[in-house]
């Protein structure tokens, strides 16, 4: 069945790559970040290259009211989400008491509060028609705390045990929710959070359109859980047979 996904985060790196992934199979797409420029060069490419309806609505979801405006303007224009890819995130370097006040709050509003909302708002309709997916993009990030990174860290975290618990409740319904946890992977945000320059970087970053297809593929087997590439599964598994100390030291060397 041909749906309409929303997408957030949708104008670079993995939200691009979702976008070009439904359309290729069909679906409509609503695209939704802050830079419209870039996402009417999307839509018009998905569009082009897929017979697809791309619609650009610009909104910056680290304004609290973003969510539910964003949910008004589907609605307003008629539109069905049957697919919603939870995207939109970024991260800070550095140390917890540097931080500038107003990026951290917006990285909660972001990476959490957004993400939580959009979901509560639109899941109620795909329950009622016992149908629809929902993709959340936390991290492996989220499996342990992240010294000099903690905001993000703890986001992600946030992210990966809402997103696996949601998954359980909706067993039956119809609906699935399903847990993406990359790792270190390259598109813009390295360079946005500023750890570009660090060891967890330089050590490799796996390819945006390898992570996003096997996220996406997850997304409609109705997965709860995708990790991706063998070094990251194999990662997250040691975190729960390592000393706590050991990994706050080890996520520290790699995040300074």
């Amino acid at each position: 069945m041909k749906g309409t996904a929303l997408i957030t985060g949708a104008s670079a790196g993995l939200g691009r790559e979702f976008a070009r992934l439904f359309a290729s199979d069909g679906h409509d797409v609503i695209l939704v970040a802050r830079r419209r420029d870039r996402l009417e060069e999307l839509a018009a490419e998905v569009g082009s290259a897929h017979g697809v309806t791309a619609t650009v609505i610009d909104a910056d979801l680290a304004d609290p009211g973003a969510p539910a405006r964003l949910v008004e303007e589907v609605h307003r224009r008629g539109l069905r989400v049957d697919f919603l890819v939870n995207n939109a995130g970024f991260g800070g370097t550095g140390p917890f008491a540097e931080a500038p006040p107003e990026r951290e709050k917006g990285m909660i509003q972001v990476n959490v509060a957004a993400l939580v909302e959009l979901t509560r708002l639109l899941l109620p309709e795909m329950t009622a028609r016992r149908s629809g997916r929902i993709l959340n993009i936390g991290s492996t990030a989220g499996f342990q705390p992240g010294p000099f990174m903690a905001t993000y860290y703890a986001s992600k975290a946030f992210v990966n045990s809402f997103t696996e618990a949601l998954a359980y409740e909706l067993e039956g319904t119809g609906v699935s929710a399903t847990l993406s946890c990359p790792g270190a992977t390259a598109t813009e945000f390295a360079g946005h959070a500023g750890n570009d320059h660090t060891l967890l970087f330089k050590l490799g970053a796996a390819d945006s359109t390898t992570v996003a297809r096997e996220a996406y593929q997850a997304m409609l087997a109705g997965r709860r859980l995708a990790v991706h590439g063998v070094t990251n599964k194999l990662g997250v598994q040691g975190l729960r047979l390592s000393p706590r100390a050991l990994v706050l030291a080890l996520t520290a060397r790699l995040n300074r």
